[in-house]
Parts: structure tokens; sequence; C-alpha cells
């Protein structure tokens, strides 16, 4: 009878280190569906609450659908670009959120039940390690919190209304020159008349300043949401660090800013263009102060709205921006061509040399940037 129950013993021994695992835990049918909506779209959305203290050695298994954001509490903890499979420790989900029940969230788009599985195990057959391998590049973490980024919007935002309503008040006539939305199909600036002639003057340098400033916020942005690796590494991630890392980015745009202007105006004198660099950087000046200002009402409404949206419209943005600046471009060649009397293979040269070849150079180092 003895020898009976230990080899009994022995054999259930066997089967459970041999095995995929003892599943203690079943959590993949308990998940809450809801729809979330908004003015633009709607995402599935899968919850739940899981307990973390009960069986601290067991892992916790997830297998997360492909373009999913999972959140962790309020944290958006990553994204899974592709089918992803998670194992982990709980107790490691203890130490990390501080928590004795952890709510986890699953938002991507046409999410069902069977595809998102949620359980603990004894003895898995994988680790994180090895499923970090596997994964690739579908697994991003996602270590900021929504209200860090949020208060470095807000902060940000108000310096910005405050720097142009102070700018307004102070140089109306440059302000209104160089927001005129009309200027853009009109262009007027390219008229005998045109008195935006002084660049290096304190009143266009500072606006010049503020429009970097504007355009640098896009750029944090996508450091937040692309390139987390590299805030840390300088910073520890917190709101004043991203407007520290704003204002250091400002600063650096604002001087390859006065470098364009100045190879600008050196091509145009090589192609004997007379005056033509003030006319040609103000136009497209103009257009990226109204991008940056669309920029900044549509990233407040999923900011505060739709946080889980954000990368999405980011990508999209950055789309837009890109075919703009070229249709801008075009505009400028239109413009210069019937204003004034130039030929147009003498026109298009001098455009490709001082704006179209820099500007993709710049978008593929960008590219190639966000991929590393």
């Amino acid at each position: 009878m003895l020898k009976k129950g230990l080899l009994l013993f022995l054999s259930s021994l066997c089967f459970l280190i041999t095995s995929h695992g003892q599943v203690l835990e079943e959590y993949s049918n308990d998940w809450e569906e809801n729809l979330v909506k908004n003015w633009f779209s709607s995402s599935d959305q899968l919850s739940q609450w899981i307990d973390i203290r009960q069986f601290p050695e067991a892992y916790l298994v997830m297998q997360i659908p492909g373009e999913t954001m999972v959140f962790a509490g309020e944290r958006l903890w990553f994204y899974a670009e592709q089918d992803t499979l998670l194992s982990r420790k709980v107790k490691d989900y203890q130490l990390e959120f501080g928590v004795d029940s952890l709510q986890i969230r699953l938002l991507g788009d046409q999410l069902v039940k069977a595809q998102a599985l949620l359980e603990k195990r004894l003895n898995p057959t994988f680790t994180v390690e090895q499923k970090k391998e596997t994964a690739g590049p579908s697994l991003v973490e996602r270590d900021f919190e929504r209200q860090s980024v949020r208060d470095f919007f807000i902060i940000a935002l108000l310096i910005c209304l405050f720097l142009l309503a102070g700018y307004r008040q102070a140089y109306p006539y440059v302000f209104f020159s160089v927001l005129s939305p009309k200027g853009l199909v009109t262009a007027e600036d390219f008229s005998e008349g045109s008195s935006l002639q002084k660049f290096f003057s304190f009143d266009v340098l500072l606006f010049v300043l503020i429009v970097n400033i504007l355009s640098a916020l896009s750029g944090v942005f996508g450091l937040i949401f692309f390139r987390q690796d590299l805030i840390y590494a300088w910073s520890d991630g917190t709101a004043l660090d991203l407007l520290l890392i704003w204002m250091v980015g400002a600063m650096l745009i604002f001087g390859l800013t006065v470098l364009k202007f100045v190879g600008i105006r050196i091509t145009a004198f090589v192609f004997d263009l007379g005056r033509m660099e003030f006319s040609h950087f103000f136009y497209l000046l103009r257009l990226i102060v109204w991008v940056n200002l669309v920029f900044l009402l549509v990233i407040f409404f999923y900011l505060m709205n739709t946080f889980s949206q954000v990368e999405t419209f980011l990508m999209t943005f950055y789309e837009v921006f890109f075919w703009m600046y070229l249709v801008g471009i075009a505009f400028l060649f239109l413009s210069m061509m019937n204003k004034l009397s130039f030929k147009k293979y003498h026109l298009f040269t001098y455009l490709c040399i001082a704006e179209l070849v820099p500007f993709l150079i710049l978008v593929k180092w960008i590219m190639d940037f966000g991929q590393y």
C-alpha cells in the first residue's frame, strides 16, 4: 500500500513537471465587455480586476491580440502591435504597482473574449525573457502615466497662449501679417509692397521663436509615445522633465530655423532672385503656424477624452503634415511663378535646393530615428 502511494505521488510529481503548467485560476471568461465611443471612432474594451495577493509564486499568463493597448489601472502599460503572449510572476505585479488588486483593460478594434486569455499558472513552460525574444518589436512598454502627460500639455498650452497673447499686444502688425490665413492662397507676400523684409529684427525673431515652441510640442509628443527610452535616458519622465525637454527642443529647432533662413538667403543670392527669401520663408512659416494651432486643438481633445487614441492621432498628424508641407511647396512654386517673371525650371531648381531636398532629408532622418 505504501509502495502504491509512493508511486502515485512520484507519477503526479512527474506530471506536474512535464506538463504545460497547472491552471490555478482562470479569468478568460470573466472579461467585462464595453464599447468606448468618441466623436470620431469607437473601440472595444475588455476589463476585469485581478487579485494579485493569492498565489504570489504563480505566473499570470496573458494572451493579447494584435493592435491592442493594455492598461494596468490608469497606466498605459504597453501596446501589442502583434499577437503577444506575456508571462510574469504574480508577486512582481505587487512589487511594481503596490496594490492587492489590479484592473487589466484591453482596448482595440473588434476585441472578443475568446482572443484574450488570462489565467494564473504554476510552472509554465515559457518565461518573460523567452516571450520577449519571440515577440520582437510587438511589445512596446508604456511607462508614462496619463496625468503626467496631461499636466505637461496643460502647462505647455497655457505658456503658448500666454506668449501668443503677449506678442499680439506688443507687435500686432507682425502678428496679424504672419497669422493671416489669406496669405496661404493669395500669396500677398510676393507683391511689391510686402513689408516683412527684416528677418533679423527682434519682433520677427521673437515670433519665429514662438512658432518653434509650438512645433517642439508636437515633437515632444512623438518622443513620449514612440521613443520613451530617450526620455528616460535623460530624465525621470515627470511633467517638469517634459517641460525642460520641450524648451531645449524649441531652442534647437529655433537654431535650425535661423540656419534654414540663412540657407534660403544664400540660395536666392546664387540664383539671383533678389530679396525673395523673405516671402519664401514667411509663406511656409504661415503654413506651419496654422498646422500647429490645429494640432493643439485636436491633441487637447484626445488627451482629455480618448487618451488611448493619441498614438493613432500622432501618426495621422505627422503624415498629414508631411503631405501638407509638400502641397505648400507646390503652391509656393505656383505663386512665385505667377507673381514673378522667372523661368519655370529656374524657379523649380531653386525650390528643390532651398526647400524640397532639405525637407525630405530631414523626414528620412526622423523616420530612421523613430525606428531605431
